[in-house]
């Protein structure tokens, strides 16, 4: 099982430098990967109070030249705010400068994001599902470097050839978010490369998954999958205290036994840069 981190890019995190340094810094240390959330606005939910905030694409590219192992990539992209074909330019781009090292996390955008609304972005759930699925299919065929074309209910493209195509083959990892276990998400995940889930309580605030869930969605997977390529289920976890926390230790190796291939640590805006650079500097706990 694989651990990355994934780094606000807000508040004090919000200077694409110190995201390139701390990324350094996980790499020499012995993470997998270091991603970041696609923070267009950040303020209070009612839109009275700015925050600062960096442009995650560009902190990618930043990162991408301040290391040379590490996985890099944006959890998650709220492709029915972008553009297909400028974000196909973007990741491409961004594949080539890292050599190969991007993951694309995508989704339908969060409900009460800011970056929806308050451009007259589409903010109804079903539809924005509607234009993440007809903007997947434009990204992988203006990623195959052949003639492409498109027609659909939201997105069109007149027949255009984009080069150079990713360097990585058959296409860049694609992860797709979703709450589990509803079954639409589910399913445009076991399309692509990997699922990156959350579940939700009774009340509906999003929780972290159980050892059962990912079971249950490894199963899902591999009953409804029809490709033969690697998959990954990614899962968040508590790396930190694993260093020194038996149980934090035995929740991780739990998850690696029910078919998690990633795990990842939070980084959250309130915790001091000079605690979070100790923490990413400590480096990994032992499963074994």
């Amino acid at each position: 099982m694989y651990s990355g981190l994934v780094v606000p890019t807000i508040g004090k995190y919000s200077d694409a430098r110190l995201l390139a340094e701390l990324a350094h810094a996980a790499e020499e240390a012995g993470w997998d990967g270091f991603f970041l959330p696609d923070t267009l606005h950040f303020g209070s939910y009612s839109g009275t109070e700015a925050g600062l905030t960096c442009d995650p694409w560009i902190a990618l590219a930043a990162i991408a030249m301040r290391t040379k192992r590490i996985k890099i990539g944006l959890l998650v992209t709220a492709v029915p705010r972008r553009r297909p074909w400028k974000m196909a330019r973007e990741t491409v781009t961004l594949d080539h400068l890292s050599q190969g090292r991007l993951i694309l996390g995508v989704g339908i955008g969060a409900v009460y994001d800011r970056g929806f609304d308050a451009f007259g972005e589409e903010t109804d759930v079903k539809k924005r599902s509607k234009m993440l699925d007809e903007g997947l299919a434009i990204l992988q065929g203006l990623w195959s470097g052949k003639p492409f074309s498109y027609s659909g209910q939201y997105y069109r493209v007149q027949e255009i050839t984009f080069v150079p195509p990713p360097l990585q083959a058959p296409r860049i990892p694609i992860w797709v978010a979703g709450i589990w276990p509803r079954t639409g998400p589910m399913a445009r995940a076991a399309r692509f490369d990997g699922v990156y889930p959350v579940t939700l309580t009774a009340s509906g605030i999003p929780t972290q998954l159980t050892p059962t869930d990912i079971s249950q969605i490894k199963h899902w997977m591999n009953e409804r999958r029809t490709q033969s390529s690697h998959f990954d289920i990614v899962a968040n976890g508590p790396i930190f205290d694993a260093v020194h926390n038996i149980q934090a230790r035995a929740t991780l190796r739990a998850y690696a036994e029910a078919g998690a291939t990633w795990c990842l640590q939070g980084i959250q805006v309130e915790q001091e840069i000079d605690a979070a650079q100790v923490l990413i500097q400590r480096g990994l706990p032992s499963l074994q």
